[in-house]
């Protein structure tokens, strides 16, 4: 009887062995034959978890948006200066005149395409005289020179409505020498941004 529980305990053995080899059995893997295993690639993570591919992304969108501050700033600086030079090129004139030289009427170009790019921009026209001549005929002469500019602004096609003039007669010097030199810079046109 021993030897038949034996017998009987190998079989048993035997066929629970058969179970688990049969149902532990590798499955059949298919894979694409274009690509064989050394073609496979794994990403490459890094130590936050993310792929090559996704750090290359980032960096492209990173330098992106540092290229964009760059234009953005660099398009700040070229405006600021356009207005720097608007705001600092007066326009000259002879003694007793509020005649438009061919270099006033040049510089008046540049300042109306300037304002036709910056629409949104409202100006004030003053004009000045030197200390030569009466308060009440240097505020004349001044008020036909900021007029004379503004006409030929509107000629140009700048809006009138955004031109406002005044004048300060020889109230605001440039120059506040007494010589012919700082006389010649004080007969001017000065722009103010509104």
């Amino acid at each position: 009887m021993r030897k038949r529980l034996f017998l009987n305990l190998v079989m048993v053995v035997i066929v629970a062995g058969l179970f688990f080899t049969v149902s532990c059995a590798k499955k059949a893997v298919v894979s694409n034959p274009a690509q064989t295993p050394a073609q496979k690639v794994q990403p490459v993570v890094n130590n936050n978890g993310m792929s090559a591919e996704e750090i290359a992304r980032q960096k492209a969108a990173n330098e992106a948006r540092i290229k964009e501050q760059e234009l953005k700033e660099a398009a700040a600086r070229k405006k600021a200066a356009a207005m720097g030079r608007f705001v600092n090129q007066d326009i000259h004139f002879a003694f007793d005149s509020a005649q438009l030289t061919p270099m006033s009427q040049m510089l008046l170009k540049e300042k109306a395409q300037w304002l036709e790019d910056n629409m949104s921009v409202d100006v004030r026209i003053e004009g000045n005289c030197d200390e030569r001549g009466t308060t009440e005929y240097n505020l004349a002469l001044g008020e036909r020179r900021a007029m004379s500019v503004k006409n030929y602004l509107v000629d140009l096609g700048i809006s009138g409505s955004r031109l406002t003039t005044i004048s300060y007669g020889e109230e605001k010097p440039l120059d506040p020498a007494h010589n012919e030199a700082a006389w010649a810079k004080n007969r001017r046109v000065h722009f103010t941004i509104q």
